[in-house]
């Protein structure tokens, strides 16, 4: 006799498969704000400049910016030397400023030095003197150019200066008149603002030697006392 078979219990296993494949509830996805684009943040530039001086202080960090260098802790520095630009003490005038340079150059044993005036509201400085191995180069006296420009080594030591700081490096032309101190033997050169105060750069010297001093202390507290002495 044959016995019958039992049927298996399908539903006992669909209930397992249908545990097994349930799906996972999906994750919260969590909306994100939508950055704003670059239109916007200009939009937001354009109303912020709303006087002459913030056009000024924008075109000038701008231009610090794009030379490849900014000191951004630096900025309230800048900007409130630019404020301040029209009360900026003036630079005595050249046969004032003759005897001082010549007498700095020797006291210091340097190459040479160049006395420059500067206006910050323009981003601009203009030599006023240029003197090396006991000679004035009159053809570089009144020639302008950027203040802040492409040249890193520059732009740093503009920004010591601001901060009433005398800069001294390994010197890097970065101009027509820096290939003429370099023609003249300059590798080395240190630099100072005129005043020497902070809040005030009317203008600043640029000190040239063949290399470094040994006696910086010395050669930067010169040219400290010089720089007091060539404004008005």
């Amino acid at each position: 006799m044959v016995t019958a078979k039992k049927p298996v219990a399908k539903t006992a296993v669909k209930r397992a498969v249908a545990r097994k494949t349930a799906a996972k509830p999906a994750p919260k996805v969590v909306a994100k704000a939508a950055p704003r684009d670059m239109t916007d943040k200009i939009l937001d530039l354009i109303k912020w400049v709303d006087n002459p001086f913030k056009l000024v202080s924008v075109i000038l960090l701008s231009t610090i910016a794009f030379a490849g260098y900014f000191a951004w802790d630096s900025r309230q520095v800048i900007l409130a030397a630019i404020q301040s630009s029209n009360s900026m003490p003036q630079l005595k005038d050249h046969e004032q400023l003759l005897p001082l340079a010549n007498s700095l150059v020797k006291d210091v044993n340097a190459v040479g030095v160049v006395v420059n005036k500067v206006n910050l509201a323009t981003n601009s400085r203009t030599t006023v003197l240029a003197i090396a191995n006991g000679e004035r180069n009159h053809k570089l006296e009144g020639i302008t150019v950027s203040l802040f420009a492409a040249s890193p080594d520059r732009n740093a030591a503009v920004v010591s200066m601001l901060n009433n700081e005398v800069s001294c490096s390994d010197f890097m032309p970065s101009s027509a008149i820096g290939d003429w101190a370099r023609s003249m033997g300059v590798k080395y050169a240190c630099r100072a603002s005129i005043p020497n105060e902070i809040g005030k750069f009317a203008g600043y010297i640029t000190v040239g030697f063949k290399d470094m001093p040994r006696d910086l202390i010395s050669v930067k507290t010169r040219m400290i006392l010089a720089a007091s002495e060539m404004d008005k």
